[in-house]
């Protein structure tokens, strides 16, 4: 039994071995596919279409909350796994499901945060085979920006759709608000009319104050430094570009080969 919780434990977090790819990057598909329909079911769907999908949503929570107890039942530390930060973003991808019969306002909110589940993936060494540092951050950077405009979208739009539905009719005009309000460039042609919905736009705002440059000016600089380097593998650890006047590798020490 223990054997089996610490194969199960490796499996649930490998990205390394053949099955443990193919469990972690059929999670990540899950996750996509879970906040794609989040996206259609906004929009004027036929009746049958609103069916299936919200069914496939259905089955991707029962798989999300098998998935929550595997990770539960087989970590070392039970008590450390429940108030670490990904435990706490796999229990708030499963919580409206199961409350979803509790009156509880604005529960749906909580579904927005699913996307959030992908960081434990991107946040990884080895991101699905991509073992170059400079690409791994970038995905991380890119996939950073995205999460916060999505999760900001969402959540707008769930607390407005109802009080503003001529503002906020789709995700799209949600995404759209999210952006414009989060680059700081406010058009005012739509605007929020509910105090949640007001809230949320004040902290888009700061938000995009504080985090939304820091991260671009993280990107350009990549981009930049990636322009200066040169391909160049390393017989070491396999890094394969290096900055044009490097001898040796910047993660080994590996002297470098001709590169002539």
């Amino acid at each position: 039994m223990l054997l089996s919780r610490e194969k199960t434990n490796f499996y649930l977090k490998d990205l390394d071995t053949p099955l443990g790819k193919v469990i972690n990057l059929t999670i990540a598909c899950f996750v996509l596919i879970s906040s794609g329909i989040f996206v259609a079911q906004t929009y004027h769907l036929r009746a049958s279409v609103s069916f299936y999908l919200d069914l496939i949503d259905k089955i991707i929570l029962i798989i999300f909350a098998i998935e929550y107890i595997l990770r539960l039942w087989s970590a070392e530390n039970k008590l450390k796994y429940l108030i670490s930060f990904y435990s706490i973003i796999d229990l708030v991808a499963i919580l409206p499901f199961f409350l979803s019969a509790i009156d509880i306002s604005y529960i749906r909110l909580l579904r927005w945060f699913r996307i959030l589940r992908l960081i434990r993936f991107i946040d990884s060494k080895y991101m699905f085979g991509i073992s170059n540092e400079d690409s791994v951050i970038f995905g991380r950077i890119l996939f950073t920006l995205f999460t916060i405009i999505f999760v900001f979208s969402g959540l707008i739009y769930q607390v407005e759709h109802r009080v503003n539905p001529g503002s906020f009719r789709t995700f799209l005009d949600a995404f759209y608000f999210s952006v414009v309000t989060m680059t700081t460039v406010g058009f005012g042609d739509v605007t929020p009319v509910s105090e949640p919905g007001r809230l949320l736009t004040v902290l888009m705002i700061l938000t995009g104050i504080a985090l939304v440059p820091w991260q671009i000016g993280d990107l350009i600089k990549r981009l930049v430094k990636s322009t200066n380097q040169i391909e160049s593998v390393c017989s070491g650890c396999g890094l394969a570009f290096h900055d044009m006047d490097a001898q040796f590798c910047k993660r080994c020490g590996t002297k470098l080969g001709d590169r002539g």
